[in-house]
């Protein structure tokens, strides 16, 4: 296996932000399913002591910290911090997953705000921005890293009532293409290092959805544990492979 396919395990640090939800969760599961030390980042200390609980024997790779993504130096101190934890002892994060989301919308255009838009671009856009920016140089000094988010299929094919949504994840997609360029420019050797990758789904159901929608087939939907498979394998992938990468979840 070739230094820039370097698959997660022992030894490596992964981050999952937004990692309270049903697709945090299961990510976290999947992630510490391979050995790798997990830090979760959510907004409810309780809500992440539950994840650990859903852990079994792999509990003390995961911990869970309270973070204000929207408070940029905040987000700059945590980022230090998490590198400085490296189970290698040299500072690096071998992988950034971030899943904060957030919904507005209605059936109609004027069913959205303007409030309901800044909303979502502080949530898609501006969270997204704190975290790259903070874990940039972290993730270039790891052999092998991901920085990974989710869009939605939403973002090429916009509709009346979801316009504020579809405007926030194509702005973010735009900034991981931007970030892409940056690793590719700053690699330190001919071996491409980190890579930057968007995940697309229409949406995405988990166990719990389903029981309370039941009959409802959520056609097109990704699982939220199918989710999370796509994204562990992308470290098994070169990195200038999927550097720049929107790969579509979606049959």
């Amino acid at each position: 296996m070739t230094p820039d396919a370097l698959p997660l395990g022992p030894g490596s640090l992964v981050v999952v932000t937004g990692a309270a939800g049903a697709a945090g969760t299961a990510m976290v599961q999947h992630l510490a399913a391979t050995g790798a030390s997990v830090v979760g980042a959510g907004r409810q200390q309780e809500r992440l002591d539950a994840i650990a609980a859903t852990l079994g024997g792999s509990s003390s790779r995961f911990t869970g910290q309270v973070v204000d993504l929207l408070d940029a130096d905040a987000v700059a101190a945590w980022a230090d911090a998490v590198a400085a934890s490296h189970p290698s002892g040299t500072p690096r994060v071998d992988g950034v997953v971030h899943l904060v989301g957030g919904w507005r919308g209605g059936s109609r255009f004027h069913d959205t705000t303007v409030a309901d838009a800044e909303f979502l671009l502080d949530q898609l856009v501006r969270t997204l921005q704190h975290v790259s920016f903070a874990f940039h140089d972290h993730l270039l000094a790891s052999p092998r890293s991901q920085l990974v988010i989710v869009s939605a299929t939403a973002a090429e094919k916009p509709t009346a009532g979801n316009a504020a949504y579809a405007t926030a994840k194509a702005a973010a997609e735009t900034w991981m293409a931007a970030l892409a360029d940056s690793f590719h420019r700053e690699q330190t050797d001919s071996v491409a290092a980190a890579a930057a990758t968007t995940l697309v789904v229409k949406a995405l159901v988990d166990d719990g959805m389903r029981a309370a929608s039941a009959g409802k087939d959520f056609a097109g939907f990704t699982d939220v544990h199918d989710l999370a498979a796509a994204t562990v394998a992308l470290w098994d992938v070169d990195a200038a492979t999927v550097n720049g990468e929107r790969r579509v979840l979606t049959p």
